[in-house]
């Protein structure tokens, strides 16, 4: 019994670690290789950037922290929430996370004054616009069924409401 606890334990530890994999490799990674020139321009930017950068940040944490305490899972696609989450930051926007990690890709564009970076944003949100729409909204509509389909006609894609969406 103990073994299985340890086990348990130590799998969903290594599969929370492992869904880290995809904002740091578009968050660090791929803006390292699109960026060849990391300097700070100006203390402006500089300032700007890292207050734009921690508001992505904290974006992230709270979207992810939420599909591990409510969804009891990961946002990676191999390990997705069993539960549907529709609190906090999901009451306003269907996707925060990826706004998150925009807003994130946003303030380092800012901070080193990098159009690749800008450009990286841009093609992020298209990749992730289509994938949403080709991909993940149909498995969510066949997981979450007619709870997904209501909350998917009172809450935007990607433009947050003013007020927070109440399931019934």
């Amino acid at each position: 019994m103990l073994k299985k606890i340890i086990f348990k334990t130590i799998y969903t530890v290594l599969k929370n670690i492992v869904s880290f994999i995809l904002p740091a490799t578009a968050l660090i990674l791929i803006p390292r290789w699109v960026e060849k020139n990391w300097v700070i321009q100006n203390n402006f930017q500089l300032i700007a950037g890292c207050i734009v950068t921690l508001i992505g940040l904290t974006i992230m944490f709270l979207c992810i922290s939420s599909f591990i305490r409510i969804g009891k899972g990961t946002l990676a696609p191999w390990s997705p929430p069993k539960n549907f989450v529709v609190v906090g930051l999901y009451c306003y926007v269907r996707n925060p996370m990826i706004l998150g990690v925009l807003t994130v890709l946003c303030g380092e564009a800012l901070i080193f004054n990098s159009l690749p970076i800008l450009k990286w944003a841009g093609t992020f949100f298209v990749i992730n616009t289509i994938y949403f729409f080709i991909l993940e909204e149909p498995q969510l509509e066949k997981r979450f069924g007619q709870d997904y389909l209501i909350y998917k006609k009172n809450v935007g894609r990607w433009i947050p409401r003013l007020t927070p969406y109440k399931p019934n």
